[in-house]
C-alpha cells in the first residue's frame, strides 16, 4: 500500500488549482481521474476575467490548443421575453474562450501532481491521522492509497461527496443542462458574446453562442423533461424571435446534471474531517452558470488550507471553512438582490446596461425578471435569500450554520 500526503478525486480546473498549490508547497500529491486524459468535459467554456487572471498568475500564458474558436468573448447579452436586449462587456476586456478538454489537461500538467488517469474513486475510510481512499484502474484491482487529506474535485455529482453524505443529491434540486450543435445557416446574434435568455418559457437555463464554426443551442431544466423536446422549442423560438436559421442539429450532442441552487441560499458543503470538498461539487455558481472562476479559487483555498493545517498542527475543516468564507462572499454575492442592485457583484455591469435603456424598457426588464424567476417559486428559496441578503447587509458576511 502506498502512502502520498494528498488525493485529489477529478482532474478539474479545481484540481488542478488545488495541485498546485501542494506541489508547490513539497506535498506529494496524486490526482485520480476516472476517464482517460485529455478528456471531455461539457462545458460553454466562457471564463470570467477572474478566472483568467487566476490562469495567468499561477499557470502561465495560455496555449492557442486550449481555446475553441472564436478565442476569446466580449461578455454577455441578456435577452427578455419583451424583446429587449442587454450587452454587457466583461470588466478588463475580452476573456479566454476554453476548450476544456484541453485546457483543464493542461493545467493539470502545469501542477506538477502525479495522475492516475483511466481510474475510479470507490470509497474512502476515515482515521484519525489519515485517510484510506480506494480506487480501481479500469479493467484492474481495486487498490488503496494512504493519504494524510483528500479533496473531491469531481464536480456537482461528486461520488466523493457522496461518501460523506449520501442522501445530499436527494436534498437539493438537480437540473439537466444539455446542448446540441448546429451548422450555421444565418445567425444575427453577435459571436462575440454569450447569449442568455430571461424566459420562462424557454427554461430554467437558456444559452446560445458560436463555438468551432457551429452554433450551440443550450437549455436547462429540470430532471425528468425530454432533452429533445425542450431544445426543438428553444431553437424553433430562436428562428421566430431572433432570425436565428440553423441546420438540424448534429449527431453529437451533450449534457450532464447540475446542481443549481446552493449559492443563491448559502447552501454549501465543504466535507468533513479530512476530507475537504471543492469546485462546483460544493455548489459554487457563478449567476450566469460559469463555475470555473469559483473552482480555480475554491481549488487554491483547499489545497492552501491543507498546508496551513500541516504546518500548524490544526484541523483542516477549521481552516479550510474559515479561508472559504471569501468566495463564499463573492459567488453567494452574485445571487442578492441587494448587491445587485446597490453594489456590483458581477464582472460585467449590469446596473449600467439597465440604466442606458430608456425608462419603459427598464420596466419591461424588471417585469421580464420577475416573470422569470417565479419559475422558480416551487423551491420556496424567496425567504432564504431574503435572509441571507438581510443577514449580509447586518452583519457583513454569510452564516456558515447551512454549510456542511
Amino acid at each position: 500500500m502506498r502512502s502520498v500526503d494528498v488525493v485529489i478525486v477529478g482532474a478539474s480546473l479545481a484540481a488542478a488549482a488545488a495541485a498546485k498549490r501542494l506541489v508547490d508547497a513539497g506535498l506529494e500529491t496524486v490526482i485520480v481521474e476516472k476517464q482517460q486524459l485529455p478528456r471531455h468535459k461539457i462545458c460553454s467554456g466562457i471564463l470570467s476575467p477572474r478566472g483568467h487572471r487566476f490562469l495567468l498568475e499561477n499557470f502561465g500564458p495560455l496555449p492557442r490548443n486550449i481555446l475553441h474558436e472564436p478565442t476569446s468573448c466580449k461578455g454577455v447579452t441578456f435577452h427578455f421575453p419583451s424583446r429587449v436586449e442587454m450587452p454587457m462587456d466583461f470588466f478588463g476586456g475580452p476573456t479566454p474562450h476554453l476548450h476544456r478538454k484541453y485546457s483543464d489537461h493542461w493545467a493539470i500538467e502545469q501542477s506538477g501532481a502525479e495522475v492516475m488517469d483511466d481510474t475510479s474513486f470507490l470509497s474512502q475510510q476515515q482515521h484519525d491521522d489519515h485517510v484510506m481512499v480506494t480506487a480501481r484502474k479500469r479493467g484492474g484491482e481495486a487498490f488503496t492509497l494512504k493519504a494524510r487529506y483528500l479533496i473531491g474535485a469531481d464536480g456537482p455529482v461528486s461520488p466523493v461527496l457522496r461518501s460523506l453524505y449520501p442522501a445530499y443529491h436527494k436534498q437539493i434540486p438537480m437540473f439537466f443542462v444539455g446542448q446540441k450543435f448546429h451548422e450555421i445557416i444565418d445567425c444575427p446574434l453577435d459571436e462575440a458574446y454569450f447569449h442568455f435568455w430571461f424566459h420562462p418559457d424557454l427554461g430554467h437555463y437558456t444559452w446560445s453562442h458560436a463555438r468551432d464554426g457551429r452554433q450551440i443551442v443550450g437549455v436547462g431544466y429540470k430532471i425528468g423533461d425530454k432533452f429533445h423536446d425542450r431544445h426543438l422549442y428553444v431553437a424553433k423560438y430562436f428562428e421566430e424571435k431572433h432570425g436565428v436559421r440553423l441546420k438540424p442539429a448534429d449527431d453529437d450532442h451533450e449534457g450532464c446534471s447540475e446542481n443549481f441552487g446552493p449559492s443563491l441560499i448559502n447552501r454549501y458543503v465543504f466535507g468533513k474531517g479530512r476530507v475537504l470538498i471543492t469546485g462546483q461539487a460544493t455548489g459554487f455558481l457563478n449567476m450566469i452558470g460559469e463555475g470555473m472562476s469559483c473552482a480555480l479559487h475554491s481549488g487554491a483555498i483547499a489545497g492552501e488550507s491543507v498546508v496551513d493545517a500541516m504546518l500548524r498542527n490544526k484541523p483542516v475543516q477549521d481552516i479550510y471553512r474559515q479561508n472559504i468564507a471569501s468566495e463564499v462572499r463573492r459567488t453567494t454575492d452574485q445571487w442578492n438582490p441587494l448587491k445587485i442592485a446597490f453594489d456590483k457583484p458581477h464582472e460585467a455591469d449590469f446596473p449600467k446596461a439597465l440604466m442606458a435603456l430608456p425608462m419603459a424598457d427598464r420596466i419591461k426588464v424588471m417585469k421580464d425578471i420577475w416573470s422569470f424567476l417565479k419559475l422558480y417559486k416551487e423551491f420556496k428559496w424567496g425567504r432564504q435569500i431574503a435572509a441571507i441578503s438581510m443577514q449580509r447587509l447586518m452583519r457583513g458576511d454569510y452564516s456558515q450554520k447551512n454549510w456542511l
